[in-house]
């Protein structure tokens, strides 16, 4: 299993630096770039569906009886138990406005449970990668979450999710400045909880992620020693999921603001 798993890690690191080459030709070229939106402060351009296919293509061909969710094209269904999750471009707002923070974001599940993800940001050249049991890593170096017992030692990045109640967000963001504490927001939540893996950021949190936003991440925030609310996995790819991950001194109390923030 291990040496199966380092191997789809090892495959998803370099899909996903290949696949933020194709990115940066599109980023570097944005007055040639189609832009649509899905919804509210929800973008989507030609950059993310084509650099999808791209991903789609590698992954159909080294591992085509896996199954494929994604964020731009239809889901596709295997008969491993195996699943990649994938974004092509997390940070679409940014991306689309030429702000360089965005990201690839390649996870494989299996049978619902994360066990490789991927992270990399192209504009910085990093790339954050793990697998189940295996530790996590920014270009194969160590990376650990925050050991940070208080709110007022650092960030807390935090998301807006057009699926939930705006103000829920705002209640949060009250709730830890009263505590000391500050937010952080870079319209990434794959690469802020790469952030929350590597210690950066005290945590991570959002009412409503995607799968493919933050099954990548909320594995390498596990697998950098700090502690994950554990989405169901048999929901996970099709609803989403609730997310606060950070490091695990302070994650009781970052649980219990989430708790009230979000409380209906």
């Amino acid at each position: 299993m291990t040496n199966d798993l380092d191997a789809r890690m090892r495959f998803a690191i370099e899909l996903a630096r290949r696949a933020g080459e194709l990115g940066l030709r599109y980023f570097r070229d944005l007055e040639n770039l189609t832009i649509e939106s899905k919804g509210h402060q929800d973008l989507v351009s030609d950059g993310d569906r084509e650099v999808e296919l791209f991903i789609r293509a590698a992954i159909a061909a080294d591992y085509p009886t896996d199954g494929i969710v994604g964020e731009e094209h239809e889901a596709v269904t295997g008969s491993t138990g195996y699943v990649w999750v994938i974004d092509p471009i997390d940070g679409t707002a940014n991306f689309v406005r030429g702000i360089p923070a965005w990201c690839v974001v390649i996870a494989c599940a299996r049978d619902g449970e994360t066990v490789v993800g991927v992270i990399h940001e192209p504009s910085t050249g990093e790339t954050f990668h793990g697998h189940r049991g295996g530790g996590a890593f920014v270009n194969g170096r160590p990376i650990k979450a925050s050991q940070a017992a208080s709110l007022g030692e650092g960030s807390v990045g935090t998301g807006l999710s057009n699926r939930a109640a705006t103000e829920h967000v705002a209640v949060l963001i009250r709730l830890i400045m009263a505590e000391g504490g500050v937010f952080f927001r870079n319209a990434s939540g794959a690469l802020m909880l790469a952030y929350a893996a590597s210690g950066r950021l005290l945590g991570y949190v959002e009412e409503h992620m995607n799968p493919w936003d933050c099954l990548a991440g909320m594995l390498l925030v596990e697998e950098a020693g700090g502690t994950v609310l554990r989405p169901d996995p048999t929901t996970v790819l099709r609803d989403g999921t609730l997310v606060i991950a950070s490091g695990s001194a302070i994650y009781p109390k970052l649980q219990s603001l989430c708790s009230e923030a979000f409380k209906s």
